[in-house]
């Protein structure tokens, strides 16, 4: 039995991954934003599963301190973590701060999850052979990354910036790869496909019917997205495996500039200063 942290575990793929990992036996711990969408997530896997402990943390990803004491929390919990899944992400239309003074995005999207994992590092590779397993996206391949400009003050648009923040996801993971080497823990990313979810829930307005379409026609469960992270999180076919970026649970060769170690580099060196660790 793991212990399993996942976060952006209220609905969608984190929430079915979650229903996933539970029928196989481990203990879970379920981070969401909503107090009430959480309390539903915990009730309907204590149903499914009942013989499993599931604990539940709230934190809200647009705001680094609350990212902090969530990881504080964690750490008094457990004295062992065998999975972080970093799983919480948005989108916005319109260009947003955080309490930070980040934009949202990328904020939420990377730096959030950066922050926890940093944070969560020592105790992770303490617990011997740890996953970390970083939910990214096949929209990456379009992403940018402009180091002077990481909020976009100039040209901001919904899916310029989320691609962004999905390439910054597999920088960060491949970066945690080689800096992981020897330890016992690994660290890998995913494509979970276009799935049905309401991550889009910010999407213009004249978007919305169009995507509404594409739920019912063309893009799969939140049950199918879910199935790579369970893999990505406990099954032996990766075990000791690092640094990949897996669609459809199969390894995959992620974007050029996503190959470009220096960037990786030097995007983790602003990413710490950003958040300040």
């Amino acid at each position: 039995m793991k212990t399993i942290v996942i976060t952006g575990a209220s609905d969608g793929i984190g929430l079915e991954s979650a229903s996933q990992l539970a029928a196989q036996g481990h203990h879970l711990v379920l981070v969401g934003r909503s107090p009430t969408k959480l309390a539903a997530a915990v009730q309907r896997i204590a149903t499914e599963s009942p013989q499993v402990k599931v604990d539940s943390f709230t934190a809200d990803f647009a705001s680094l301190a609350d990212v902090r004491r969530l990881a504080g929390e964690l750490l008094a919990a457990y004295p062992r973590i065998d999975v972080l899944v970093n799983n919480a992400g948005t989108v916005y239309d319109k260009r947003e701060l955080t309490v930070d003074g980040y934009e949202a995005t990328f904020a939420v999207n990377h730096l959030a999850g950066f922050l926890l994992t940093e944070l969560l590092l020592d105790r992770l590779v303490a617990s011997g052979t740890a996953r970390i397993v970083n939910t990214a996206s096949g929209g990456h391949y379009r992403g940018t990354m402009d180091l002077d400009d990481l909020g976009f003050e100039r040209g901001y648009q919904i899916m310029r910036a989320y691609s962004r923040s999905k390439l910054a996801n597999v920088l960060y993971t491949r970066n945690l790869a080689a800096r992981l080497g020897g330890t016992g823990v690994t660290a890998n990313c995913l494509h979970p496909g276009a799935v049905a979810t309401n991550i889009w829930a910010g999407a213009p307005a004249f978007a919305r019917p169009a995507l509404s379409i594409a739920k019912r026609l063309l893009m799969i469960t939140p049950a199918e997205g879910g199935a790579t992270l369970t893999y990505l999180a406990t099954n032996e076919e990766v075990a000791g495996l690092s640094g990949g970026y897996y669609e459809k649970n199969r390894l995959t060769e992620p974007a050029e500039l996503a190959l470009d170690e220096e960037l990786g580099r030097r995007l983790v060196a602003v990413s710490r200063e950003m958040v300040a660790v």
